[in-house]
């Protein structure tokens, strides 16, 4: 199960062919970094304002460092409300076919490779490289937010004939998605050519903090605020059946805030043309060709197909205790914002472990650290079977006790540690076997896969919830409640 604040990395936040990699098990965390523009990068006379690449201190790119970090966190609140919306589904009732579906939505950020090139090579020379990106990408998130805010009450709404409108959200979420990604490539891109090359390393700084706050706004801080319950023992005097924002209200002051600071950005930050644009963008389309050519003769080998298949294949035994768990506990009747406030005491873990279990993995053969911590999270996975079973039987009369938030918390410890051990082992052994002469193109294309290897079981294991779960009906005789319809029926029934 993973903990809601770590579904901002959720599926991987994968970069470019030319990318510098960092993921974990299905999540990335987020590269410094690309490998060849970096390269060209401290080469370069001048910065991207035109202006000489002398020494410079940090503070005298305070401005470009807070845009980078503002547009970071822009980017991680579309995909904090997709990691919201799985929960706020569950808690009407909606099928786990259902909850499939929507899984799809997760899966833009796992196929980025599959137009990065593009966005590197096609551009308008005359507004900027990277602009010419950006600014319609988060122009789109803007005005998708705004159609959701007026339209989102009415997807949702459900009663005992008509479930959610499950389609529409997931299209509408999955282009979220797909623009967040973009804009992601893009951002990325800029970010090496607004520092100067003294300050560069502060991009992937901008990059983890902003995402990561962006996902926590758009994912524990919208759960809470929205839940009346939350508002009404910690925030109100006098109790309310609503919370203090709506899905509606989110959306709409997000969306304001995406159009009005792209408008911004579009006047009054200038992208300075590269010199020799033309010939730039041409040899530059002629990689894109050559990169996919390489994809398909890197894949093609017989080592990296069989590795391939195993990163496709590792994840089938997790993918009910990651996709289900959580969903299973807001079924039981557990509070979706006290489970994703849960999150909050593991990012200090989150970011201690990989430092830890990194010295393990440094030398010559780290997916050792990989086949140890394998079955440990099998069995973290029947422990999550245990928890779902006794969740309903310590169930109070409004809430369940402290104790058993606790023994959640530390099982979700536990099962972040061996999460971990296996993620930076994998990325241990795919930086020490690809090829340094292409290293970027080899990180991306194992990454990718290592992404999609843990995007479809997750989405076949919730597709495979409802056709293998029995339920027994109280007060109607021969119901079996195998459906939200029948479990109507039958509570009506009795």
């Amino acid at each position: 199960m993973d903990l809601p604040i770590s579904d901002s990395r959720k599926n991987g936040r994968q970069r470019r062919p030319i990318i510098s990699w960092e993921m974990k098990d299905g999540e990335a965390i987020y590269p410094s970094a690309l490998e060849v523009e970096e390269e060209a990068l401290l080469q370069a006379a001048e910065d991207d304002d035109g202006r000489p690449n002398g020494h410079r201190s940090v503070r005298a790119e305070l401005g470009n460092v807070c845009l980078l970090l503002f547009l970071y966190v822009l980017q991680g609140i579309p995909l904090g409300l997709a990691g919201s919306i799985p929960l706020i589904l569950q808690s009407k009732n909606v099928s786990y076919k259902d909850q499939a579906y929507f899984s799809f939505v997760f899966w833009p950020f796992s196929l980025k490779l599959l137009w990065a090139p593009l966005v590197d090579a096609l551009y308008l020379p005359w507004f900027g490289r990277r602009k010419s990106w950006l600014v319609p990408t988060q122009y789109l998130l803007g005005f998708f937010m705004l159609y959701l805010s007026a339209t989102m009450d009415s997807l949702l709404e459900s009663d005992g004939h008509k479930p959610p409108d499950i389609f529409t959200i997931t299209a509408v979420f999955f282009m979220l998605a797909f623009l967040a990604a973009t804009q992601d490539i893009a951002v990325d891109g800029w970010a090496l050519t607004m520092l100067s090359r003294e300050n560069v390393g502060y991009a992937s700084t901008c990059n983890s903090v902003g995402q990561t706050a962006g996902y926590f706004l758009g994912n524990v801080l919208f759960l809470a605020l929205e839940s009346a319950d939350f508002c009404n023992i910690y925030l109100r005097f006098e109790p309310k059946s609503t919370g203090i924002v709506t899905l509606s209200d989110f959306l709409f002051f997000w969306g304001m805030v995406f159009l009005v600071s792209t408008t911004l950005v579009a006047i009054m930050k200038k992208e300075t043309p590269r010199r020799r644009a033309k010939k730039e963008a041409r040899e530059e389309t002629q990689g894109v060709m050559e990169t996919y050519k390489l994809l398909i003769s890197i894949i093609r080998m017989p080592t990296v197909f069989t590795f391939c298949c195993l990163l496709l294949t590792a994840k089938v035994g997790f993918s009910a205790a990651d996709a289900v768990t959580g969903l299973k506990l807001v079924e039981a009747g557990v509070p979706k914002e006290k489970l994703a406030l849960l999150a909050v005491p593991m990012v200090p873990l989150q970011i201690l472990l990989p430092l830890l279990i990194s010295k393990y993995t440094a030398g010559p053969r780290p997916l050792d650290v990989f086949y140890k911590a394998f079955p440990f999270r099998l069995l973290i996975g029947l422990e999550y079977a245990l928890l779902v079973w006794w969740t309903p039987s310590v169930r109070q009369e409004k809430d369940f006790p402290l104790g058993y938030y606790g023994i959640v918390l530390l099982s979700y410890a536990v099962h972040q540690v061996a999460l971990y051990s296996m993620y930076v082992a994998t990325m241990a052994f795919h930086a020490k076997v690809s090829d340094p002469l292409i290293g970027g193109t080899y990180m991306t294309l194992l990454n990718t896969v290592t992404n999609l290897g843990g995007n479809w079981p997750s989405t076949l294991a919730l597709w495979l919830v409802d056709p293998l779960t029995t339920k027994e009906c109280q007060g109607a005789a021969g119901q079996t409640c195998n459906s939200p319809e029948a479990a109507g029926v039958s509570l009506h029934s009795g």
